[in-house]
C-alpha cells in the first residue's frame, strides 16, 4: 500500500492539549491501573525485556508516575540488547526539558525517543562490539501510550471491541519496500545469500554484514545506513482501556496480530503472556527466542481486566462509529501495518529515517548566554568564548555558527553531524 493510500485512510491527528482539556472538563483525570504479565522461552538466549512501573516524570513526585515496557531482541551476541535496556530510558529523560507540564512532556516524548535511540546507538558503537538489537519501547502515562521501535519486534493493541491495531512498523528488508529503497540509496546492497552454484536462499539481507533488518541499535560492522532512528506512534486510549501485546519475532513469525490477541482473550495479563507463547510454540515449535509481554491498561474503578470480557459480538452502528473497521486476519507479519486504530485517538506518528525531519527546526540555545546544545549528544557550545568551534564537552566539536545568518536547527556537533550524514549515505 502506497504512502498516499495510507494517508487517505488515516484519521486527522487530535492535538494532545485538546484531549487533556476534555479530560479536565469531564472530570475523568484518574489514572488507570496497569497490570502485566511476561513469558518466554530461549533458543539462543538473546531476547531481553524491561518492565519498570515506577518511573517518575518529576523525580521524587509520586503523582508523576509512568510505566515502561520493552522487548529487545539481540543478534550476533547480547551486548547491544543489554546496553539498550540499561540506557535508553535515561537518554529519553535527559532529552526532555525539566519543569514542563504533563501535556508538554507527552508532546516532547516522540522527539526524545528519537534522540535516545540515536544517542544509545552512538554510545554503544564506541565500545567497538559488533552485536545489534531490535528495540520496542512502550511508555504508558495515564491513558496515553507512546511506542518507539526499530527492527521486527512488534506491539499490538487489542481493545474492548475486539479491534486489533498495530502500533509498530516492521523494518525487515524482505517486507518493507521503502526501507529497501532507502538502504540502497544510502550505499548498501540488498540481496539474498548466495550458495554454491549461484542459487539464492533465505530472506533479503543488507551487505556487508548480512543483516535482514534495515533499522537496529548497534551492528557496527554492517554500515551506518542501518539506522537506529525509530518509528514512533502515540495514541490515547478511551476510558475503556485496552491490552498491549509486545513480543519478539519468535511470536510474530508464527502468529498474526489477530491470532495473538485471540489466543489470550478472557484471561488476566499474567496468564495471557504464557498463552501467547504456548500458541506460538504449538504452531511451529521453538525455532527462535520467544518472548512476550502483555500489558492491560484498565479503569481504576474496574474490578477485573477489561480483557476478561465475553467473546466479541458483532458491532452495532454506534460501535462501528467508535471503533472503526476491524483489520483483516492474516498470517503475514506486514499485513496490518499502520492499520486504523480502533477505540483510541491517534496523537502522533512518524517513521522517517531522516534525522533532521525527526528533530525539527528548533535550535536548543540560550540567547542570553550564546550557548548552543547539540540536539543528540546534548554537548554545549559557548559561542561567545571564541573557542572556534570547540564544545564545552571536550570530546565534541561544533561547527561555528554564522553571526550574520541565524541558524536553523537541529544544532549538531561535528560527531553527531557525521553520524547523521553517514546514515543518509553522504560522504565527507
Amino acid at each position: 500500500m502506497s504512502k498516499t493510500e495510507l494517508s487517505r485512510m488515516k484519521q486527522p491527528l487530535v492535538p494532545l492539549a485538546t484531549l487533556i482539556g476534555r479530560e479536565l472538563r469531564n472530570g475523568k483525570t484518574e489514572k488507570p491501573f496497569v497490570k502485566y504479565g511476561q513469558a518466554g522461552l530461549a533458543k539462543k538466549g538473546e531476547d531481553y525485556f524491561l518492565i519498570k512501573t515506577d518511573c517518575q516524570r518529576v523525580p521524587g513526585d509520586s503523582s508523576t508516575l509512568f510505566s515502561v515496557f520493552a522487548i529487545l531482541d539481540g543478534h550476533n551476541g547480547i551486548s547491544a540488547a543489554i546496553f539498550a535496556k540499561e540506557n535508553i530510558i535515561n537518554n529519553v529523560m535527559s532529552a526532555i526539558p525539566q519543569g514542563i507540564s504533563r501535556d508538554e512532556w507527552l508532546q516532547a516524548l516522540p522527539r526524545a525517543l528519537v534522540v535516545a535511540f540515536v544517542k544509545t546507538d552512538m554510545e554503544f558503537q564506541k565500545k567497538g562490539e559488533t552485536s545489534g538489537t531490535t528495540a520496542t519501547f512502550v511508555i504508558i502515562d495515564g491513558w496515553t501510550v507512546t511506542v518507539a521501535c526499530v527492527g521486527d519486534s512488534r506491539c499490538i493493541l487489542d481493545t474492548q471491541g475486539g479491534i486489533v491495531s498495530l502500533l509498530t512498523v516492521d523494518h525487515r528488508l524482505e517486507e518493507n519496500v521503502e526501507e529497501r529503497e532507502r538502504v540502497t540509496a544510502s550505499g548498501g546492497e540488498v540481496g539474498r545469500l548466495n550458495i554454491f552454484g549461484g542459487n539464492e536462499v533465505g530472506p533479503l539481507r543488507c551487505w556487508p554484514g548480512g543483516l535482514c533488518l534495515s533499522r537496529s541499535i548497534g551492528d557496527t560492522d554492517v554500515g551506518e545506513y542501518i539506522v537506529p532512528i525509530p518509528h514512533v506512534k502515540q495514541v490515547k486510549l478511551s476510558n475503556a482501556g485496552g491490552r498491549l501485546i509486545i513480543a519478539s519475532d519468535g511470536i510474530w513469525d508464527t502468529l498474526s496480530s489477530d491470532m495473538a490477541a485471540k489466543a489470550c482473550r478472557g484471561v488476566p495479563a499474567e496468564l495471557a503472556a504464557k498463552l501467547v507463547v504456548k500458541e506460538a510454540l504449538r504452531s511451529r515449535g521453538l525455532k527462535d527466542d520467544t518472548t512476550c509481554l502483555v500489558v492491560d491498561i484498565i479503569p481504576s474503578d474496574y474490578p477485573i481486566s477489561p480483557m476478561t470480557s465475553t467473546p466479541r459480538k458483532k458491532p452495532n452502528m454506534l460501535s462501528s462509529l467508535l471503533f472503526g473497521k476491524k483489520s483483516q486476519n492474516s498470517t503475514n507479519k506486514g499485513t496490518n501495518k499502520l492499520s486504523a486504530v480502533g477505540a483510541v485517538e491517534e496523537l502522533f506518528e512518524e517513521g522517517s529515517a531522516m534525522l533532521t525531519e525527526r528533530l525539527g527546526k528548533d535550535v536548543s540555545s540560550n540567547t542570553n548566554s550564546g550557548i548552543y546544545r547539540c540536539a543528540v549528544c546534548l554537548a554545549d557550545q559557548d559561542q561567545s568564548s571564541g573557542n572556534n568551534g570547540l564544545s564545552m564537552n571536550a570530546d565534541h566539536f561544533i561547527m561555528p555558527v554564522s553571526v550574520s545568518k541565524p541558524r536553523e536547527g537541529p544544532f549538531l556537533c561535528t560527531i553527531c553531524q557525521k553520524k547523521k550524514d553517514a546514515m543518509e549515505g553522504k560522504r565527507s
